[in-house]
């Protein structure tokens, strides 16, 4: 390892905008740890435009990236002959990659280098192409053969949880190694909790229900409003509100509206102290994405003392445990899933909620990503934050 001096850490991600969640939250929160440990962050991202600029989580490179269609803004960094001129610029001593389709080359491209290099799964290949229609059995087989090129191009694979470690471990990859996702405890927070903002947006009801969700396929926000409509049918004064935007919001909006669903649609909500205070304020956070790897907005959720029931499919109930409640990936389940949930005592159930929350840290998430890449933390001095 080495401890001497900060190592220049170049990381690559595709599908990022200025909208999207997850993700951004973790390259951002990483970033300020490889920051603050002494380290120099850089990330290449696509966008519309050229930039380069020095960020408070370090330096970020935008490069001209085609919009792929129907996803609601994403991108991805497609010109290699640019991105290979950038990274040969850059003199990467690491190389971090957020992206395992078209961004798989760049492994290659540092193993002939000699440059150590971390593939991070963000989410699982054959969860991605189940809900993308494809069966199982299709879908195991094509993840399968991605996946061991992909373990062969990474000096590492870093996964996040156990279940999205899983597809490696079945192809015998023996390359990877686990680093778990944090949250912001202080600004999720149950002391957030207002009563005023609560009552706005529950309109009446009893129950007030958060999606908190990109709208596009593989999140399945349909299934929310599947829960929402037989919890409606049982009697039950519930609402929901979306907190979230992509390519199926139209679609959703005109479901709600056709089926008289009390949904109000937020659209983006860019201001982070008002998604915690929208996740603070709901009864119940609802996540039915079943390719999820790990699940932030659920776990900003819990810091905020709201429960949460998440899809069985997916690596939720790993980071949920018993602070929420695992359903199958249908409205019925989602719907019963909720309605066990508000059978437990408010007070309870939502100090469990931050207890578990607790667990994860995004100090913890830092040093562990660090020890993929065998980076010490520098003592004693800033990174270069400036060097070029």
């Amino acid at each position: 390892m080495s401890g001497e001096r900060g190592l220049r850490i170049v990381r690559l991600a595709n599908f990022v905008t200025p909208s999207s969640g997850g993700l951004r939250t973790a390259l951002a929160e990483l970033g300020r740890g490889y920051l603050a440990a002494g380290h120099e962050p850089v990330l290449v991202v696509p966008s519309d435009a050229e930039s380069d600029r020095l960020t408070d989580q370090g330096r970020i490179i935008t490069l001209p990236g085609p919009e792929i269609i129907g996803t609601g803004g994403y991108r991805v960094l497609a010109g290699r002959r640019r991105l290979r001129q950038v990274l040969e610029e850059l003199a990467p001593d690491r190389l971090e990659v957020s992206d395992r389709t078209t961004l798989r080359w760049t492994g290659e491209w540092a193993r002939r280098r000699r440059i150590p290099s971390v593939m991070v799964s963000h989410e699982t290949a054959d969860g991605v192409l189940r809900a993308w229609g494809l069966t199982e059995s299709v879908a195991a087989r094509a993840a399968d053969r991605l996946n061991r090129r992909s373990a062969w191009a990474y000096s590492r694979i870093v996964c996040t949880t156990e279940w999205a470690e899983r597809e490696f471990v079945r192809i015998g990859a023996l390359n990877v190694v686990r680093a778990p996702l944090g949250v912001d405890l202080r600004r999720c927070r149950p002391g957030r909790r207002s009563t005023a903002l609560r009552a706005r947006h529950a309109a009446g009801a009893d129950v007030l229900l958060l999606l908190c969700s990109r709208l596009s396929v593989e999140k399945r926000p349909g299934t929310a409003l599947d829960a929402l409509a037989v919890l409606r049918e049982r009697g039950l004064r519930v609402s929901m509100v979306v907190a979230g935007d992509g390519p199926l919001k139209a679609s959703l909006v005109r479901r709600a509206r056709t089926d008289r669903l009390p949904v109000q649609f937020l659209g983006h909500v860019p201001d982070r102290e008002a998604v915690a205070d929208l996740q603070a304020a709901a009864d119940v956070c609802v996540a039915p994405g079943p390719a999820e790897t790990f699940g932030l907005s659920a776990l900003e959720a819990l810091a905020c003392g709201t429960p949460v029931v998440a899809s069985a499919s997916s690596a939720l109930p790993e980071v949920v445990g018993d602070a929420g409640v695992a359903a199958a990936d249908t409205g019925e389940d989602f719907a019963a899933a909720v309605l066990e949930l508000l059978t437990r005592p408010e007070p309870g159930r939502r100090e469990a909620a931050r207890a578990r929350a607790e667990l994860f840290d995004w100090r913890r998430s830092v040093t562990a990503f660090l020890a993929a890449h065998e980076a010490l933390p520098v003592a004693g001095r800033a990174a270069a934050k400036g060097r070029r």
